[in-house]
Parts: structure tokens; C-alpha cells; sequence
């Protein structure tokens, strides 16, 4: 697995940068004129570093639909890395460059690094773990108001919310932002924009460890929602539009992904429709109202978010149960796969550190 870490750096590349988009648009602008790929020496006259150079020139010359460039970044390839496992400290002789690395995994090298006017992005592969061999799944309904994500295992009937704070923050920053609109406070409104992001980003971040922490210590693997075009669904309210564009879905499930690969727990996701509606115990459409769900087939009542995670977890794998909406249940009698009593349930808020 390619995991890429950012670190800060303080040193002043402007001059660096400002010539790689130089050589960027150079090449833009006058690719159709070569009948071969062009080389550092084509471009020496501007200064940097070959290296460096030829990592600009195969991006900007290979991709036919480049017609203009924004920014560019420093790239430099593994070959021009130097590593101090012992010292954690890594050189870049090119740009006589050395910074220190703090890494919560062990890798097994580095293949590339890149630097802009502010960050340095090392991209490294790490050894993913054997996959957990089990056929107990954690259902996971992601949320825009109330608790983000709520978890559920079926097996022992226990539950996990996490993440509540989340529609407090974005309420927040929303009030803050249109303070700063009236104004045409445009500098402040960036910079308002930016810390709302930092700050939900790591939110997410903790949570989706959290997730990936209770799946291992349950020996279980997870179960999401594909929700792969709910942005286009235009039935939704305005309020939940609002929340659903300023909390990212995508990088919430795309953590919970890539923090599960790496640690060898099976992902799988289902199919969205109904799980929400249809009740856990009887696979009946039941009436939700809010947070509430109720089954008026079998009687049962449920948090809505609770109800709906294990649906989600009861469920086949998209792959594998392409027209069907659920475990075959035995509709009468009740699932055999979740407590038969509600009261067996137990519930744990968690709420990650805060920052």
C-alpha cells in the first residue's frame, strides 16, 4: 500500500517553483513542436536541477490535455532521496535539503517526494497486514446530523456512535462566514474556510481510526453504504444539502478504506436503498420519522441511525447480491442474525479527542 504523509516545512522555495512552472509552460506551450520527447537539456536554460526537471517534463509532456498550467510542485524521484532510517531524517541532495520524518508506521521505502511553497508530500509503501479471516461484519450508517457515523455489531448486539460534534462545528463556521460575506471580509473568509477544513479533516481522521480500533478488537470486518451519487439525489431537504456538501462522505469512507487495508480488515459495501426504511428484526418498511424508527409489522422500535447500521451489516456485498436488497430473513419469526430484544443492546457514545 502507497500511503503519502505531509509535513511542514519552513524553508523558502519561491525560486525553485517558480521556475519548475516556468519549465511547465515551456512545454506546454511547445510540445506539439517536438517529434520526441523532450530532455533536461531542452530546458537547462532555466536553471533547476535535471532531476527535477525531467520529473515536469514527462507530467506536462505525456498529458495530451494539459493545455495551461496553475502551480506545480517540486518532484523528486526515489533515485534522488537519501534516507537515515537510524536518525528518522531524510536528504535531498538536489535541493541540499534535510528534514525529519515521524512516522507511526514502519515502511518499507520511499517513492517519490513532492514539495510546494508550503508542505513537503512523501509518498512511501507499507507492508499491509493478512487479512482477518472472519464472517462478522460491523454496519456503519454515516450521517449528516446527529452522530456521523453510528456502528453496530450483530453478533453481540452492541452499538457505537461517534462524531456528534461534527454538525456543531460546521454550524460554527457557517455563522462565522456569513458574518465575514456581509462584511467582504474576503482574506478572513479564506482563512475561516481553510480551519473548518483542517479541522474536519482530522476529525475524520480519528474517527475512522476508531472505527477501524473496533472492528479489530472485534475481530470483525465492515460494512458501508455505497453512496456513490447521493450528491445527485435532489430529494433531499436544503438543510441536509448543506451538510452533506460541507462534511465529506468520500474522505470519511476513503480513511476508513485505506486505514482498513492497512490493517488487514475486509471492506465491503452495500447497497444504500431502503436502509433507513426497512426494519432490522423483519425486513419490513417501517416508518421513520427523524431519529425515530418504527416497524408496524413486528412492533419493533429503534434510533433510526441504529436501525439502519445493522441493516447495513446484514446485508450481502454489492457484488454478490446484485437485485437484492437484503438477507433472506425469515420474516415471521425475525432475523436469526440480530438480538431478539431490543434491551440486549448496548450502546457506547464515543467522541475522539477533540481539538
Amino acid at each position: 500500500m502507497i500511503l503519502t504523509f505531509k509535513i511542514k516545512h519552513n524553508r523558502d522555495f519561491s525560486n525553485e517553483l517558480l521556475k519548475a512552472k516556468q519549465i511547465a509552460e515551456f512545454i506546454v506551450k511547445n510540445k506539439e513542436n517536438w517529434n520526441k520527447p523532450p530532455t533536461s537539456k531542452d530546458v537547462k536554460h532555466f536553471g533547476l536541477k535535471s532531476i527535477i526537471s525531467n520529473q515536469i517534463i514527462r507530467k506536462y509532456f505525456r498529458n495530451k490535455k494539459i493545455k495551461s498550467v496553475k502551480s506545480v510542485k517540486l518532484t523528486i524521484p526515489k533515485q534522488g532521496i537519501k534516507l537515515d532510517k537510524e536518525n528518522k531524517e531524510i536528504y535531498i541532495p538536489s535541493l541540499d535539503f534535510r528534514f525529519n520524518y515521524h512516522y507511526p508506521k514502519e515502511f518499507e521505502k520511499i517513492n517519490q517526494i513532492e514539495i510546494n511553497n508550503e508542505f513537503v508530500y512523501v509518498s512511501v509503501s507499507v507492508k499491509e497486514k493478512g487479512t482477518i479471516k472472519t464472517n462478522n461484519f460491523i454496519g456503519i450508517d454515516l450521517n449528516t446530523t446527529g452522530h456521523i457515523a453510528v456502528m453496530s455489531n450483530p453478533e453481540t448486539g452492541k452499538v457505537w456512535k461517534l462524531g456528534k460534534k461534527a454538525k456543531h462545528i460546521h454550524q460554527k463556521y457557517k455563522d462565522i462566514r456569513r458574518k465575514l460575506q456581509k462584511k467582504k471580509q474576503y482574506k478572513k473568509l479564506k482563512k475561516i474556510k481553510n480551519k473548518e477544513k483542517r479541522i474536519i479533516n482530522d476529525l475524520n481522521h480519528k474517527i475512522s481510526k476508531k472505527i477501524v480500533d473496533i472492528a479489530i478488537e472485534n475481530n470483525s470486518g465492515i460494512k458501508l453504504e455505497n453512496l456513490k451519487g447521493i450528491r445527485k439525489n435532489k430529494k433531499h431537504r436544503q438543510e441536509f444539502n448543506y451538510y452533506l456538501n460541507s462534511w465529506s462522505f468520500y474522505q470519511l469512507q476513503k480513511y476508513i478504506e485505506y486505514k482498513s487495508n492497512l490493517n488487514g480488515v475486509p471492506i465491503t459495501y452495500v447497497e444504500p436503498k431502503n436502509t433507513s426504511k426497512e426494519c432490522s428484526r423483519c425486513g419490513s418498511i417501517g416508518i421513520r420519522e427523524t431519529k425515530t424508527f418504527k416497524c408496524p409489522k413486528c412492533g419493533h422500535v429503534d434510533h433510526a441511525d441504529v436501525n439502519a447500521s445493522f441493516n447495513i451489516a446484514l446485508r450481502l456485498p454489492l457484488m454478490e447480491n446484485i437485485g437484492q436488497l437484503h438477507v433472506d430473513r425469515d420474516t415471521c419469526n425475525g432475523s436469526t442474525d440480530t438480538p431478539k430484544e431490543a434491551t440486549l443492546r448496548t450502546t457506547e457514545t464515543l467522541e475522539p479527542p477533540m481539538l
